[in-house]
């Protein structure tokens, strides 16, 4: 009966230290995973400004020339008539 006491406390102990590790190691993936996505927004921010001293990227982004629109909005109720 003794036995069944020992086995149970230990394995206890053991689901505590596995539950423990568990928590540190989600802890540890979600800093590096911040530390991935800011890394990887640095690395974009970099890129473009190394482009536009190196001049191959324009310095101020200029809106695209609006012209006519190629299509044209027609409802459906005109369709029905």
């Amino acid at each position: 009966m003794t036995i069944h006491w020992i086995v149970t406390g230990v394995s206890l102990l053991v689901a505590l230290l596995a539950w423990g590790r568990a928590r540190r190691t989600s802890r540890r993936l979600e800093q590096l995973s911040d530390m991935y996505w800011e890394l990887k927004f640095q690395h974009g921010e970099l890129r473009v400004q190394l482009e536009r001293m190196n001049g191959t990227l324009p310095a101020a982004p200029s809106a695209p020339p609006r012209g006519a629109p190629n299509e044209v909005f027609v409802p459906l109720s005109s369709l029905k008539r």
